[in-house]
């Protein structure tokens, strides 16, 4: 029988090939999946692994959709490597996207270009600003951050809620709850004519490099992740836990609420009710797939794009539910959990013990 035998030392090559493992199971999942539904699995699979690469103008809406995952989870594997749990991302996009979105709204026909640095500025600030309130009530409170940041999550969607559904509200929406349309000068520059791509995915690539010298090349970043792997060797070397906790998550709301800047004035150009799409709980798992190191982030946002955009054209060409894309998502998470436990454990057949019988004197 199998049994799993503590390795002596952590795998490399298994924490390399643990995410890769993962997809394979995740795809074979999906495939059983499929057949449950009683749809053709090679034409799902078609929808979320082929369809989304095969022209430009698809790797174009899958830079869209990557953007925000990136941004995010760049902040987010700051956050984790300095064991701060930041759950709430979603809460920050949204508060950021209402900042920018707030921006936006002032613009005039004499507002220049420039503006377009305000609204993403305060999308990043708003961001920050909302991951502050955790950050306070843990330094202050030694509040839980996964409850306080997760239930932040529901507040803010609430507050974008009063907002459009109340002093925001566009007079001549037709009675919709959304914002007005935002002037051109406010949305964010394409790359392209006709294509939705814009220069969020160049600044998600500056980012990433970014981010990388900061954990890898700076002493804040080693300051940062000494903290987050040995708490008592920090604290003997003299680094600040406080000053690590604020520094995490002001860099990580900010992140989160510059994403939602991006999204808010660039493909949605108007707040409405439906801000909130999952991307600040998407790249918890862009996050860990790319082991949270800045490259690694960029291949792991690009899967979990596919699997949103194979979710929208599973439904409109298969009939089969949007929740498909949280369901491989939740499906990648799982197996890649599964997976790494062999990344400090490894499989090994063991002999059962043979049967000893028992002899009766005679």
């Amino acid at each position: 029988m199998l049994k799993l035998e503590v390795r002596p030392q952590p795998s490399k090559l298994m924490a390399v090939a643990s995410p890769l493992l993962a997809l394979a199971l995740t795809v074979l999942l999906g495939i059983g999946l499929f057949l449950l539904l009683g749809k053709d699995p090679l034409r799902g699979l078609q929808m979320f692994f082929w369809e989304p690469i095969k022209s430009a103008y698809a790797w174009s809406e899958l830079g869209v959709k990557a953007t925000p995952l990136v941004l995010i989870a760049l902040g987010l594997a700051v956050c984790f490597r300095s064991n701060v749990w930041n759950i709430g991302a979603e809460g920050q996009f949204v508060v950021g996207a209402c900042c920018a979105g707030w921006v936006a709204m002032q613009a005039d026909a004499e507002s220049s270009r420039l503006i377009v640095v305000w609204i993403l500025l305060a999308g990043a600030l708003g961001g920050m600003a909302w991951a502050g309130i955790t950050a306070l009530l843990r330094d202050r409170f030694n509040a839980n951050e996964i409850l306080v940041s997760l239930m932040l999550v529901y507040v803010a969607e609430m507050l974008l809620g009063y907002l459009v559904y109340g002093p925001w509200k566009d007079p001549k929406g037709y009675n919709f709850p959304q914002t007005i349309t935002f002037l051109a000068v406010t949305k964010i520059p394409r790359l392209f004519d006709g294509w939705r791509v814009n220069i969020g995915v160049l600044i998600a690539l500056a980012s990433v490099l970014l981010f990388w010298v900061l954990l890898f090349r700076t002493y804040m970043g080693f300051q940062l992740q000494v903290g987050g792997l040995a708490p008592a060797a920090a604290r003997y070397a003299g680094f600040s836990s406080r000053r690590a906790l604020w520094t995490a998550l002001l860099l990580s709301g900010g992140m989160a609420g510059l994403a939602g800047g991006l999204e808010a004035a660039g493909p949605l150009g108007q707040l409405t009710p439906y801000v909130p799409a999952g991307y600040g709980f998407a790249a918890i798992i862009v996050a860990f797939v790319g082991r949270l190191h800045p490259v690694g982030i960029v291949f792991s946002a690009i899967l979990m794009s596919m699997f949103y955009i194979g979710g929208e054209l599973a439904q409109s060409r298969l009939g089969l539910p949007k929740s498909l894309t949280g369901v491989f998502q939740g499906l990648l998470l799982f197996t890649l959990l599964a997976c790494d436990t062999l990344i400090h454990y490894r499989l090994r057949w063991a002999t059962r013990p043979a049967a000893v019988t028992a002899t009766g004197a005679t």
